[in-house]
């Protein structure tokens, strides 16, 4: 199980880097990715978020399930579970609760802009 903290911040450093590093890639190839100068409609219209100096957030949306833990034998907490769920027995007996909940929320972020 991974602490909702780190799950967010390694989602949101990830994407970011992740884009950086394909701007990189294609730097000689002709194409752009979040290339500055574009046009966008007055964000009254579209209800798009823009920085101070014009550029447009991008929303990153999270849906997550998280767990919250607590028992004997076990560290209590909140996590999001990520990737496959293994259940088995680990030879220790405990006894726990566990509550699952979902939150949806979304985080706004400025991707790393490509110059023309």
């Amino acid at each position: 199980m991974m602490e909702l903290e780190d799950f967010i911040k390694k989602s949101l450093v990830q994407i970011i880097t992740a884009v950086k590093s394909a701007q990189s890639d294609i730097a000689d190839s002709g194409g752009a990715i979040n290339p500055t100068g574009l046009q966008f409609w007055p964000k009254q219209l579209t209800g798009e978020k823009f920085s101070s100096d014009g550029n447009i957030t991008q929303n990153v949306q999270f849906d997550v399930a998280v767990t919250a833990v607590e028992g004997k034998g076990t560290k209590g907490g909140i996590g999001v579970f990520v990737g496959a769920v293994g259940l088995g027995s680990q030879g220790e007996s405990n006894v726990s609760t566990q509550a699952a909940s979902r939150i949806k929320f979304t985080v706004p972020v400025l991707l790393p802009i490509h110059k023309l």
